[in-house]
């Protein structure tokens, strides 16, 4: 049986090696990078006007992005190439204008702007910070609902929704959610659709960041949102976004936003007041790019797939090793997306984070997966497997393991 002063022993080995070890952020790799390395020759002084005659170096192209581009990424949102909008670098640049815009002058089928309103937005937890960030700048109060394996606590929503007319939307990642990596089910997709709201312009802002980035071949269907809101009349009311910062480059990529063709009619004209369009050159470079790849854009993502599952594969293997039956923490085993999720069984979370940080390990700070940074209960932990090596990988979760172990003989 392993004794405190075990524990202790062997936590001070860890702090004697001077380790700098990192799992706080879900950046790719620089083997993820590599795969895409000839987009950077894609486009030169010969190829710069595209199959339907746009000379990606002037201004014409529109708004939307080239339709080049949309045919070949639409399918990334699951929708059609008439149904997406495509803007630069990340998502998050087109979230933020369009709750922006929310606040000034509402969505499509909105009477008034919504700044007046005291708007609300429904929340998943654990969750995405830069969501929380985002909205909690703009003034949006969050309100959290928790995650479960069938996506966002539909009893929840139903009643957060039902007869507060200030709750606006719903603010959530459907796909390998972060960082749980749960995926909505179908049942809880159409009641999120088909919702009973107050506010007769609640919409659902679905940030589908990790759609296609699985760990496993043959992936289950994921629902289609934007057709079942079709399916009930609600066409209008669903919003994805996405974006290919984890699927090229994070630095230069696009931003993609999938919506109703009277969205799109909306969300166009207004992004068109802010810009004369998105950059095309990049546009064109992936498009060149993908269509030279073996297998295209699902090659590629295969391709990212055999550099991540066993980084994944190896956080289950240490897991499982040291804590499978100790009742000391809980996590999951997604089957795509960039986290894994653990909860410690006592609140001990800030305590195991501090305690990494002094054997030489960056987690994510504790409550970052929770609005505010506040994780009440003080046990989650997202970690973040995709961009150090495999052996450190080992190293670092042997370290957690150390750790959560450690803080629970203390508090023991």
């Amino acid at each position: 049986m392993t004794t405190y002063d075990d524990l202790k022993q062997q936590f001070e080995s860890y702090k004697a090696r001077n380790l700098k070890l990192n799992m706080e952020r879900g950046q790719p790799a620089d083997a993820n990078f590599d795969l895409s390395l000839p987009i950077l020759s894609a486009v030169d002084e010969k190829n710069y006007i595209t199959d339907n005659g746009v000379d990606i170096r002037n201004y014409p192209g529109g708004v939307l992005g080239l339709i080049e581009a949309r045919e070949m990424f639409c399918s990334q949102l699951n929708v059609s190439a008439d149904e997406l909008i495509l803007g630069n670098n990340s998502s998050l640049e087109l979230m933020s204008r369009i709750l922006t815009w929310a606040l000034l002058r509402g969505v499509c089928n909105s009477e008034k702007g919504w700044v007046n309103d005291s708007p609300k937005l429904i929340v998943t937890v654990p969750g995405y910070d830069r969501h929380f960030l985002l909205a909690r700048e703009l003034g949006y109060e969050l309100l959290e609902v928790d995650m479960t394996v069938n996506g966002p606590d539909m009893d929840a929503v139903e009643e957060l929704v039902a007869t507060d007319a200030s709750v606006k939307g719903i603010f959530f990642v459907p796909t390998y959610s972060n960082p749980t990596g749960d995926s909505i089910s179908e049942k809880y997709a159409e009641r999120l659709v088909n919702i009973n709201a107050a506010a007769p312009d609640f919409t659902v802002f679905a940030d589908d960041a990790y759609s296609v980035h699985h760990l496993i071949d043959n992936p289950p269907a994921v629902p289609n949102l934007l057709e079942l809101a079709k399916k009930c009349g609600k066409a209008d009311r669903v919003i994805l976004f996405g974006s290919t910062s984890k699927v090229t480059f994070a630095s230069g990529g696009l931003g993609l936003a999938g919506m109703s063709s009277n969205n799109i009619k909306y969300w166009s004209s207004a992004l068109s007041a802010q810009t004369i369009g998105p950059n095309k050159a990049e546009q064109w470079r992936h498009v060149l790019f993908l269509r030279n790849y073996p297998g295209g854009l699902n090659g590629l993502m295969r391709d990212h797939a055999k550099i991540l599952k066993p980084k994944f594969d190896k956080v289950q293997e240490v897991l499982n090793r040291e804590l499978g039956n100790l009742n000391l923490a809980s996590w999951t085993n997604p089957s795509g997306g960039y986290f894994v999720s653990l909860d410690t069984t006592d609140p001990i979370a800030d305590r195991v984070v501090e305690l990494a940080r002094e054997a030489g390990l960056a987690l994510t700070p504790t409550g970052a997966t929770f609005p505010g940074g506040v994780d009440a209960a003080n046990r989650n932990i997202r970690l973040a497997p995709t961009r150090p090596p495999i052996e450190e990988i080992e190293l670092a979760m042997e370290i957690v393991a150390c750790c959560i172990k450690l803080a629970s003989a203390e508090r023991a």
